[in-house]
């Protein structure tokens, strides 16, 4: 047989079921490998670091047509049982059980439901789970590397990636008249799947940041962080098995303040008051609509946010200082939460 003329590319003749060539020269790294091998490591052990904390949730409900079968996922947080999850996967459920990646399987109880924030905490007969290391969502940044971890339609260990894709949305609740802004939602593109919700959300350091608990369009999930406000919900749900709120009846959204207002004050926007309830605390102090809050007990208000924010068991039955522009003219009204009633 004809000897392969040297230089003749890639081709080769084969005598005897041998090439008889030299070894083809190892396959040049691409340029971004060593990114991408750092970032499969970090994934991969964000993975094995959390999928032990990561647990399947049946739900057994109770309806008028018979019973009825739910399932999310939970994620522990405490090694005696205490496990996270999203209001709305428990929601009516009198039976749970969790499944681990182990294989075990136990039975859980339902502690403390918030909708209004869409958390929960159940507890799972155990003494020796996994806990995950709860982080800070106020330290993300748009494009942070993120992994979702979770167990939809039962498939234990289920884990995708992807970033941070938008940080600060907010995210519509409502428990019975109720309604309420969950603030500071992280939005990323992970990919979320039925069955996701409740599962853990992590940075690359395995720290939970996020309960993942919606999907907010195709490639889009959201998250409710976990930050001091939401640690302040898990403890009230772990020790009360509620959350208490303060209330004071309106309808409000953001609305930039008159120029001489604005210039005054030292700031740009206030809260608009669209609506008042009747009979509620604010219908009381004679607060009205189109007036603007500026402030409440001399902290600056620029949106419904920051008036959430300080409507904390603590202020329920406690006189509180409104300061309002009216017509022009600053004004302040006393005012007495009372406590919020779902």
């Amino acid at each position: 047989m004809r000897k392969p003329t040297p230089g003749s590319g890639g081709l080769q003749l084969i005598s005897d079921g041998v090439a008889n060539s030299k070894p083809a020269s190892p396959p040049e790294r691409l340029p971004d490998a060593d990114a991408f091998d750092a970032y499969s490591r970090t994934v991969s052990g964000v993975a094995e670091r959390l999928t032990p904390s990561v647990a399947h949730l049946a739900v057994s409900r109770r309806t008028r047509r018979g019973r009825a079968e739910g399932a999310g996922s939970g994620v522990a947080i405490s090694s005696d049982g205490y496990m996270l999850t999203s209001a709305h996967v428990i929601a009516g459920g009198h039976r749970v059980t969790a499944s681990f990646s182990d294989g075990r399987e136990l039975r859980a109880e339902v502690i403390g439901a918030d909708p209004l924030s869409d958390l929960a905490v159940v507890r799972a007969d155990a003494r020796d789970l996994e806990p995950a290391q709860l982080g800070d969502a106020d330290e993300l940044r748009v494009g942070q590397l993120v992994v979702a971890i979770g167990s939809p339609m039962g498939l234990a260990g289920t884990v995708t990636a992807g970033v941070v894709s938008a940080l600060g949305r907010s995210l519509p609740t409502r428990s019975g008249s109720a309604g309420r802004l969950v603030e500071n939602v992280i939005q990323t593109d992970a990919a979320l799947n039925p069955g996701n919700s409740g599962g853990a959300l992590a940075d690359g350091l395995s720290r939970v940041v996020g309960v993942n608990t919606a999907v907010a369009g195709v490639g889009l999930g959201l998250a409710v962080p976990i930050n001091d406000a939401t640690r302040k919900i898990i403890s009230a749900l772990i020790k009360e098995g509620r959350v208490r709120r303060a209330y004071i009846g309106i309808v409000g959204g953001s609305r930039p303040l008159p120029p001489r207002i604005a210039s005054r004050l030292g700031r740009e926007a206030g809260i608009e008051v669209v609506e008042v309830v009747a009979g509620s605390p604010a219908a009381q102090a004679g607060l009205r609509p189109e007036d603007l809050i500026v402030a409440v007990d001399g902290e600056a208000m620029a949106d419904v946010g920051d008036l959430q924010r300080l409507m904390v068991a603590e202020r329920i039955g406690q006189r509180i200082q409104v300061e309002v522009v009216r017509d022009g003219d600053l004004l302040r009204l006393d005012l007495v939460p009372r406590e919020l009633r779902t």
